[in-house]
């Protein structure tokens, strides 16, 4: 009995070392993310200081066809000047040229787990749609972000990964339930607000009150 009581507490401390080897491991892969984030955020603000505005969901041909993502949009300001030279702006991401460019994926886009399947993909997104920071064709502006750039979100960690180079984003319909959220950390997330500060969200977070930071200008009052 003696025995086995012995070996009960090493199971157990085990087990507890494990865990704790585990949050330790989160709370850093986190921190990196934020960290991204910011850096993301810098980038989109030096976008903005040098066009006027914040770049568009997407680069899109002369139709209006969206090509490339944002992310490929604010790479000279990721010191990624000569990837950008890369591409080709007026072809789609999936064209025979710039589909190469996917595995020079930059580490601030790349996830900060391990994402196996998911080589040449990213969990930061956009919200896209109607009151959005990225809506269509428009170009917003910090002055168009009436409700505060403290309370407006800019990226956020997706619940689902895309191809980087895509212009593939988080579809917003204020009448509708939000997206999936929060891949990186089982339904938790950070998001990137629109004055390059990041916060954290429990998945439990109230969805009215995202809504309410996703629009720029809606207006709302938001509780503190």
């Amino acid at each position: 009995m003696r025995k086995l009581t012995c070996l009960s507490i090493l199971l157990f401390a085990a087990a507890a070392s494990a865990d704790d080897n585990d949050k330790v491991q989160t709370a850093a892969q986190r921190t990196r993310s934020v960290n991204n984030l910011k850096m993301i955020g810098l980038a989109m603000h030096s976008y903005h200081d040098k066009f006027g505005s914040f770049p568009t969901a997407a680069i899109h041909d002369k139709d209006g066809k969206p090509l490339l993502s944002w992310r490929v949009a604010i790479l000279p300001f990721l010191d990624q000047e000569e990837l950008y030279k890369q591409f080709k702006l007026d072809e789609p991401w999936d064209s025979e040229h710039n589909k190469k460019l996917l595995e020079r994926m930059p580490k601030v886009y790349a996830p900060v787990r391990a994402q196996k399947d998911k080589k040449y993909d990213t969990f930061y997104r956009v919200f896209h749609g109607e009151g959005a920071l990225f809506e269509g064709n428009k170009r917003i502006r910090l002055f168009d972000v009436t409700d505060g750039t403290s309370n407006t979100i800019l990226v956020v960690e997706a619940g689902e990964a895309a191809p980087w180079t895509k212009p593939d984003e988080l579809a917003f319909d204020a009448s509708k339930d939000l997206p999936k959220l929060g891949g990186l950390f089982d339904g938790n997330f950070n998001a990137l607000i629109a004055d390059g500060s990041v916060r954290y969200f429990n998945k439990s977070a109230d969805k009215g009150i995202l809504k309410k930071l996703i629009t720029r200008a809606g207006g709302e009052v938001i509780q503190p």
